[in-house]
């Protein structure tokens, strides 16, 4: 879990920092370039040799789903909320991740769904006023970017728990390479050629958000996501939430609501823990029908 920890504080910057400084670029040329360096920091440790045709194939899928059509969806989702509000609306993404991992894995766990139920509660709490009422579209492209990431993550868990032959950070290049394709055909299709001229201050956050956040931040998110239960990776998805919000009040000095912030917070804090809990017992019973 510290892999998703550490990525959940890189990431709480990445919100704010697309709605305070980038809304003025291309949306299609914001997502190509951050695809493009997340790409070329990986090609130096990307094996091209001896990896399995179906493997490669499933990881460019992997990535064109998770990275390179989620990215699409997110950032046209800013044309129609706020960072707080997208942030918001992301609460969903819990259930997605825990129900296409079971159905992938062939399997139900009802406790898993409690305790990512009760993650979503908390979310919910920290932003339930002050939504704009022109939302419906900004909401379905969230939802459909948060049902990207959560194929993609899911996904990704499960094919790594069958596949140990190769190390990840050999193969994971592929998985940009999936999501390049599909910004690349994108932005060269729809984007606009005419707001493609970055300042030296937007170019610094795109190379800190195409390096960090998109680079290192997505190979430490999946390869963490290999490492839990899709119960915690679910959780794990909302605490992104707060840690967001408190990027956005802290250096933007955007106004919230405390008391919602501090009791959602600690609502999907115990939501971890109550899932540690049922886990452990869930094993245990399972142990104890063992003969």
């Amino acid at each position: 879990m510290f892999y998703l920890i550490i990525v959940t504080i890189l990431w709480a910057f990445s919100f704010s920092l697309i709605g305070e400084y980038l809304m003025g670029l291309d949306k299609y040329f914001l997502v190509f370039i951050r695809i493009v360096l997340a790409a070329a920091l990986f090609i130096p440790f990307t094996r091209f040799r001896d990896i399995p045709r179906t493997l490669q194939f499933k990881l460019l899928l992997i990535g064109s789903v998770q990275l390179g059509v989620m990215y699409l969806l997110l950032y046209h989702s800013y044309n129609f909320l706020s960072v707080p509000e997208i942030l918001l609306f992301t609460i969903f993404t819990p259930f997605y991740v825990t129900l296409i991992y079971d159905i992938l894995a062939k399997q139900f766990r009802f406790l898993y769904i409690i305790s990512a139920a009760i993650a979503v509660l908390g979310a919910f709490i920290i932003r339930y006023d002050n939504v704009s009422n022109e939302f419906l579209t900004g909401f379905l492209l969230v939802q459909a970017a948060n049902i990207c990431f959560a194929a993609g993550q899911s996904a990704y868990k499960y094919m790594a728990e069958k596949e140990h032959r190769f190390k990840q950070e050999e193969i994971f290049g592929y998985f940009y390479f999936g999501a390049l394709i599909v910004t690349s055909l994108a932005f060269l299709a729809f984007g606009d050629f005419e707001k493609i001229s970055p300042s030296p201050l937007e170019w610094f956050i795109l190379l800190w958000l195409g390096l960090a956040a998109s680079g290192i931040g997505y190979f430490l998110w999946n390869k963490g996501a290999t490492m839990v239960d899709a119960g915690i990776l679910g959780i794990m998805n909302n605490a992104l939430i707060p840690a967001g919000l408190i990027v956005n009040i802290v250096i933007w000095s955007k106004v919230e609501n405390y008391i919602t912030l501090t009791i959602g917070t600690a609502i999907m804090l115990f939501s971890l823990w109550l899932h540690a809990k049922l886990i452990k017992k869930d094993k245990s019973t399972c142990q104890d029908k063992t003969y």
